[in-house]
């Protein structure tokens, strides 16, 4: 037996010996190298380089609900809405021999009901996927859809609600920034008209008239100084209106209005103000259109309180102008407006904003002036920030219109007057 339990052992030992140098012979697979995740700080926080290239990218994006009264005009219209928006940002960016290279990319998905927030049914629901900013930059070359750039994206505005200037609309253009140093820029920029159109007015009827197809973009200019003081903007548009209207010729035969271009300038600027409180600031822009007056109406953006849906009398118009359908004259609309504002911290958590803007508006029109009305706005609000990245805020808007306009029946419309509150709860990250 001793025997036998000692030929089986050895054949053990030998065979694992045989094995042990067969093994030691094949070649020996190595773990692949891992690639970490790099910290990217050369455009700010929260970059990290993706894995295996050279170009840095940001993930953040934002959560807010909005709950707003509105004065109501009749039984039928909604006094409250209910608003949640998500919000999600890609930031990619790459130094490259000529320049810097970035795609940006801003998705929205926004819940509202409501009429407050400016949709036509009353007891409406909407839902709406929205690609807010999705932009290519190469050097001084932007392509897609950005802030406008007769904007100035830098002014310290913190309100809620709308006010009567360009208020930092996105649009799609084709622009390129000349950029001097020193913080002085300029771009020129091709810029979608579609999202700038106010809309044209029959002026026999006070009624809408149709617009004809767009045939050239609206083009844009700025020059601008950004520095650690704050900022400075000069800018101007021009924009393309076409009547889509038949008019009669006295003989017989209709033609059409010839086209008409409205323009718009403005000039912005804001001042830091650290001796106030660190964060403090103040802003101003004043606007001025001829045939364009989507410049100073809040952009594309949407009106909250405007002269044509939340006031008692509402029948007055802004439009880029008015056509009489039997004479064929056509009148492009006229107005000016100033906005401003002042950014006060109480405390490093708590800041208020304080804000207003004038309206002016001038149809120019002998018979029906629609148009014609001044309006005044002013608001205030405060936010409460107990973490970062959290802000918890209510704010309070009254607009006043007084109105020159005379209605279908040749009476003039009376002034009206509406306001809207407003709170928000909103996370950034």
């Amino acid at each position: 037996m001793k025997l036998v339990k000692s030929l089986l052992l050895g054949s053990v030992a030998g065979l694992a010996a045989v094995a042990g140098a067969q093994a030691a012979d094949l070649p020996v697979a190595k773990a692949a190298p891992v690639d970490y995740v790099r910290v990217c700080s050369t455009y700010g926080a929260s970059f990290f380089y993706i894995p295996g290239t050279e170009t840095c990218l940001r993930v953040g994006g934002r959560v807010r609900a909005d709950y707003l009264y509105g004065e109501p005009l009749d039984r039928a219209e909604d006094a409250i809405g209910f608003r949640a928006r998500g919000r999600l940002n890609i930031d990619t960016r790459t130094a490259t021999a000529y320049g810097l290279l970035r795609a940006y990319i801003r998705y929205e998905i926004t819940r509202s009901t409501g009429t407050p927030f400016g949709f036509p049914a009353d007891g409406g629901i909407a839902t709406s996927p929205n690609v807010a900013q999705a932009f290519v930059q190469f050097g001084g070359l932007t392509a897609g859809r950005v802030t406008s750039f007769f904007s100035n994206g830098d002014l310290p505005t913190g309100h809620m609600g709308t006010l009567r200037f360009d208020d930092a609309p996105d649009v799609t253009v084709l622009a390129y920034t000349f950029s001097f140093g020193n913080g002085f820029s300029a771009t020129l920029s091709l810029e979608d008209g579609l999202e700038r159109r106010s809309g044209l007015v029959n002026a026999a009827t006070g009624l809408p008239a149709p617009y004809a197809g767009q045939r050239v973009p609206d083009v844009v200019g700025n020059i601008k100084y950004a520095g650690t003081w704050g900022t400075a903007q000069l800018s101007g548009a021009v924009h393309q209106v076409r009547s889509n209207t038949l008019v009669p010729f006295v003989g017989g035969g209709a033609d059409f209005p010839d086209t008409e271009y409205g323009w718009a300038i403005a000039a912005s600027a804001s001042v830091n103000l650290p001796a106030l409180a660190p964060g403090d600031a103040a802003w101003i822009m004043a606007t001025y259109a001829d045939g364009a007056p989507a410049y100073l109406n809040g952009g594309n953006a949407g009106t909250i309180i405007g002269p044509f849906s939340a006031f008692e009398n509402g029948t007055v118009l802004l439009a880029d102008g008015t056509i009489d359908p039997v004479t064929g004259n056509f009148e492009k609309s006229r107005a000016w407006s100033v906005a401003a504002g002042l950014r006060h911290y109480w405390t490093p958590q708590v800041r208020s904003n304080f804000f207003g803007s004038y309206l002016d508006s001038d149809s120019r029109q002998p018979v029906n002036t629609i148009g014609d009305f001044r309006e005044y706005r002013l608001g205030a609000n405060v936010f409460w920030q107990p973490v970062a990245g959290l802000d918890l805020g209510v704010e309070v808007i009254y607009a006043n219109v007084d109105s020159r306009a005379i209605d279908a029946l040749g009476l003039p419309v009376r002034d009206s007057n509406g306001w809207e509150g407003r709170l928000r709860v909103q996370r950034d990250f």
